[in-house]
């Protein structure tokens, strides 16, 4: 009787709750998930869902089996990964994540040198804003742009620094002025993150030490990229990424502001869950993309 089998089954079907989507993610059909867990709690004789036409629920001996499953499945991959390792062999699929203005600006025009390296890699890009469950979700490696890293479960490498540059263009500062100091600011019309609300929330350095002061105007969007367009055209002021904003300055398109007060940036990193044998995938695309942004980044060469 394959255990693994029923294991990996019943492990993804309580991550997803859900057999269909269990079923569509492991290539399976829906009754044949369904049997194998109606087979796995036969031989146990217990109860690990409690189902319903709504709703797919674990029961207590289900997050305890799930708790084991888990870790077991863990430790296979990971002797997979060594074993994998030992042949110096770069293979199956990179599941990658990150925002969406770091990969279509800086990444993603790096990825057919990498991919050339390793022709026997398939990459996953997953393009979101919101924080990912590295474990939960089964991704491989995530591109963060933010400081610390509170879960002891993942491991971050130190890429670069993020800096940000406050911008406008110069017809709009023609028009509307040039604010001269951080509380200008409240006279001006700002551009703001509409899915990342501390993201309008600019910090300065004054003579009493860093403020942080919240701004507003009339344009709101939820990219990075789109911010950028808007200051571009003259809506108004924005709070932006270097990498995002670099080639515009460099033209002229658009002038920093305020820089004697900026004082705001974070790192970017790599991150990736804690195991003790680190796949082959993982270690090289680490490594590529450490050489690729140190010591200086591609937009500050």
């Amino acid at each position: 009787m394959d255990k693994y089998t029923e294991m990996l089954v019943f492990s993804k079907a309580a991550d997803m709750g859900s057999f269909s989507a269990a079923a569509r993610e492991l290539d399976l059909t829906p009754s044949a998930v369904s049997k194998l867990i109606t087979r796995l709690e036969d031989r146990l004789g217990a109860r690990l869902f409690q189902r319903t036409t709504r709703k797919l629920s674990m029961t207590a001996e289900g997050h305890a089996f799930n708790d084991r499953c888990g870790a077991i499945l863990d430790e296979i991959k990971q002797a997979e990964d060594a074993v994998m390792a030992l042949h110096d062999k770069v293979s199956g699929t990179l599941r990658i994540t990150t925002v969406s203005a770091f990969a279509r600006l800086q990444m993603i025009k790096l990825m057919p040198e990498f991919m050339a390296q390793f022709p026997d890699l398939r990459v996953e890009l997953e393009l979101t804003e919101r924080e990912v469950d590295l474990v939960g979700e089964g991704v491989d490696v995530a591109l963060v742009l933010s400081d610390g890293l509170t879960d002891e479960s993942l491991v971050a490498r130190r890429l670069t620094v993020n800096k940000r540059v406050i911008c406008a263009s110069p017809e709009y500062l023609s028009k509307h002025g040039t604010p001269q100091t951080p509380e200008d600011l409240l006279n001006h019309n700002c551009l703001t993150h509409s899915a990342i609300h501390h993201f309008n929330d600019w910090e300065f350095s004054t003579p009493d030490g860093v403020r942080v002061q919240r701004v507003k105007g009339n344009f709101h969007t939820n990219s990075a990229s789109a911010l950028h367009e808007a200051v571009k055209a003259g809506i108004g002021i924005a709070r932006l990424a270097s990498y995002v904003v670099q080639p515009s300055l460099e033209k002229g398109v658009i002038v920093p502001l305020l820089q004697e007060h900026t004082v705001d940036s974070s790192t970017i990193q790599l991150v990736y869950p804690h195991r003790r044998h680190l796949s082959n995938k993982v270690r090289v695309f680490t490594d590529f993309m450490v050489a690729k942004f140190t010591p200086n980044p591609p937009w500050e060469r």
